[in-house]
């Protein structure tokens, strides 16, 4: 054991940062050990056998209705969250702090609650889906229900990342771009839409994460039969009231793995969005 002289064992005692410290464990605690476990576990069963189960049929199946589904309620949250967020921002209309407290309501509704009333809702004999129905059209219990069901609860990701942007937009500037000649559409575009970008791309990024590790809501109104609207996280479930534990941790793996790259894809579009709306 080094025997450091007092002097230099108290500097370096009090080099050391309690909050950095404190956040190290705290991670390593909460995140890194989790996903080294995760990682552990699926790796113990061999190389072949991993690439055997990830690559199964019903697993591939499971992953393009997870991941397709939610980018593709990500993306229109993205465009519908801007709208809500602006109108929020923008507009003043009557019971606007009710509406506005209502586009939380995703985050504290219990998802098996959302599930429920969705389910509901989206029926045959639901007021929206008894619409839709005549038509030839299944929502619930289908894979637009599962669209339906990661639109409701990845929405407010997008508002609430947006508001506070928004909030902070000086008007001066959007006024001086309408003096100097640029029309509403061009001022929209030009000055007002390049700050949204990176924020946009944020609300996108954590409304996806949300939507492809929903469980609740999803296995409500969604009929879990493989190779039609079975998502990744319900498969997993199935497969522990086996007992396949490998299995489980195998799919749970690529499930991470496929998240993260995706979003570090868009972690560098915000990136690169940032220096756009520098630029």
């Amino acid at each position: 054991m080094t025997n450091y002289p007092l002097p230099i064992l108290r500097s370096k005692l009090t080099s050391i940062s309690l909050p950095k410290t404190i956040t190290g464990f705290y991670l390593i605690l909460f995140l890194i050990l989790p996903i080294a476990a995760l990682f552990s576990s699926a790796l113990s069963v061999g190389v072949g056998e991993f690439r055997q189960i990830a690559t199964s049929k019903i697993a591939l199946s499971a992953y393009n209705v997870t991941f397709i589904t939610a980018l593709l309620a990500a993306l229109v949250n993205g465009l519908m969250g801007t709208l809500v967020a602006w109108v929020l921002v923008r507009y003043e209309f009557p019971c606007k702090k009710l509406v506005d407290a209502i586009v939380d309501l995703p985050f504290a509704l219990p998802t098996s609650v959302a599930g429920v009333v969705l389910a509901t809702l989206y029926s045959e004999k639901g007021w929206i889906g008894g619409v839709f129905a005549p038509l030839g059209i299944k929502i619930a219990f289908t894979r637009l229900g599962v669209f339906v069901a990661m639109i409701f609860i990845s929405l407010p990701f997008v508002v609430r990342t947006l508001q506070p942007v928004m909030q902070e937009m000086e008007k001066e500037v959007e006024e001086a771009s309408r003096s100097l000649g640029a029309n509403q559409l061009q001022t929209f575009w030009r000055v007002l839409f390049p700050p949204l970008i990176p924020p946009i791309l944020t609300g996108i990024a954590l409304g996806f994460s949300r939507a492809v590790g929903e469980y609740g809501s999803v296995v409500i109104i969604s009929s879990s039969v493989p190779f039609k609207d079975l998502i990744a996280p319900v498969l997993i479930f199935q497969q522990l009231e086996q007992y396949d534990y490998a299995g489980a941790t195998v799919i749970g793996t690529v499930l991470l793995l496929v998240s993260l790259g995706i979003l570090l894809l868009i972690n560098g579009l915000q990136q690169w969005s940032r220096r756009y709306a520098v630029e």
